[in-house]
C-alpha cells in the first residue's frame, strides 16, 4: 500500500493532540451538592464519549482518503518489434535442375531452396540467427501463386510445410507467375493494418516492417501482374522486396569484370531498388546461403523490455467508512445519546 500525498498523513498528528484534549464540561443545571446523585446511575450518559470518539474517527479516515491510498504492482513485459515477412518459393519445372553442393555434390534448385528457407526460419546457430520473433507467411508460384501459409508465429507448422514443398509437374499450371505472386503477397501484409484493429486479432508487439522475399530462376512469363505493377503495390503499402536469382552466371562485362545481367534480372533489380530492397543472384549452395545471411542481417528484430504499473485507487475505502462514521455519530446525537443544553 502507497499514498499519492503521504504528506498529508501528518494531519493525524495534529488531530491526536487535538483528540487528547480534556472536554469542557458544562452543567446545564447548578446544585449546591452532587452527594445526592453519587450512587445514582450514569445510564446513558456512560456512552456520550463515543460521539466524540466517531467524530474524531471520521476525521482520521478522511485524512488518510486525501493522502489517496494506492495498492499497485509493477510488471515487465518483453515486446518484440518483429517483420512481417512473406516468403516467395518459385516451384516451376526449371526449379528441377541442379545446383553445385560444397562437398561437390549435386541438388536440385528446389532442394536447396527448401533447405536455406528452413535455415532461414529456424537458424543454423552461425550467421543465420533464425526468425523467432517474426511473422513469417509462404507463397509458392508457378503459373499461379498459391498461399502455402498465412503470416503466423507457428515456425514449426511452417517449417513442415517447406519440406513438402515440390516442383509443378503439371504442364497445364507450369509457367512463372511472380508478379502475381508479388501483388498477393503484397496484399497479405497490407492486410496486417485490417487484422490490428480487428478486436478478434492481437498481436504481442509491434510489426516494424514488411519483407517480401522472393526467390525464382526465371523471367515473368504468366499471370495478371506485370512485376513492376506488382513492385509498385508493394512500395504504396510499405513493402520492401528483396530478389533472388537462381541461375547460371553470365560472361562478365568486359569493362566492370561483373557477371553482366540478362533482361529479366535486370527487372528484378529495379522491383528491389523501387522498393527499397535488396537483389543478388545465385549460382550456387554457398552464393545463396551467403544471400540469405545477408538478408537476414539487414532484417533484424529488436526486442525491448516494458515496464508498466497497474495501480488501483482504495481513497473510497476510508471516504466510505468516514461516511459511515460521522452519519453514525449524527444519529446517536439526535436519539439515544440526545443531551439538553
Amino acid at each position: 500500500m502507497t499514498f499519492a500525498y503521504p504528506w498529508v498523513l501528518f494531519l493525524l498528528i495534529l488531530l491526536g493532540l487535538f483528540a487528547l484534549q480534556p472536554v469542557r464540561r458544562r452543567e446545564s443545571l447548578p446544585i449546591a451538592s452532587l452527594l445526592l446523585w453519587q450512587e445514582a446511575d450514569l445510564g446513558r450518559a456512560r456512552w456520550l464519549w463515543m460521539l466524540r470518539f466517531l467524530r474524531t474517527l471520521a476525521l482520521a479516515l478522511l485524512i488518510v482518503a486525501l493522502a489517496r491510498p494506492q495498492a499497485g504492482s509493477t510488471k515487465t513485459m518483453q515486446v518484440s518489434e518483429g517483420i512481417a515477412i512473406q516468403l516467395l518459393v518459385d516451384v516451376s519445372s526449371s526449379m528441377d535442375m541442379s545446383m553445385d553442393l560444397p562437398d561437390g555434390g549435386r541438388k536440385t534448385r528446389m532442394e536447396v531452396a527448401k533447405e536455406l528457407v528452413e535455415l532461414f526460419i529456424n537458424g543454423d546457430g552461425g550467421k543465420l540467427t533464425g526468425r523467432t520473433g517474426d511473422l513469417i507467411g509462404l507463397i509458392t508460384f508457378a503459373r499461379y501463386p498459391d498461399t502455402r501459409s498465412p503470416l503466423t508465429f507457428g515456425h514449426p507448422a511452417l517449417i513442415e510445410l517447406v519440406r513438402d514443398l515440390s516442383i509443378q509437374d503439371r504442364p497445364n499450371e507450369d509457367g512463372t507467375a511472380y508478379g502475381d505472386a508479388l501483388a498477393l503477397a503484397a496484399a497479405r501484409l497490407k492486410h496486417l493494418d485490417e487484422m490490428e484493429t480487428d478486436q478478434s486479432v492481437s498481436f504481442v508487439g509491434d510489426v516494424a516492417s514488411r519483407v517480401i522475399i522472393l526467390l525464382t530462376d526465371g523471367e515473368n512469363n504468366s499471370g495478371n501482374h506485370l512485376p513492376l505493377e506488382a513492385a509498385g503495390l508493394a512500395k504504396k503499402w510499405d513493402c520492401r522486396i528483396y530478389c533472388i536469382s537462381l541461375g547460371d552466371p553470365l560472361p562478365a562485362s568486359p569493362t566492370t569484370g561483373l557477371s553482366q545481367l540478362s533482361s529479366s534480372e535486370r527487372i528484378l533489380e529495379h522491383i528491389s531498388k523501387e522498393t527499397g530492397g535488396i537483389f543478388r543472384k545465385a549460382f550456387d549452395y554457398e552464393s545463396l546461403r551467403s544471400v540469405y545471411e545477408e538478408i537476414d542481417q539487414l532484417e533484424q528484430s529488436e526486442i525491448s523490455n516494458r515496464a508498466y504499473t497497474q495501480v488501483s485507487e482504495w481513497f473510497w475505502l476510508p471516504a466510505l467508512a468516514a461516511l459511515v462514521s460521522l452519519t453514525l455519530a449524527l444519529v446517536l446525537e439526535a436519539t439515544w445519546l440526545r443531551t439538553a443544553p
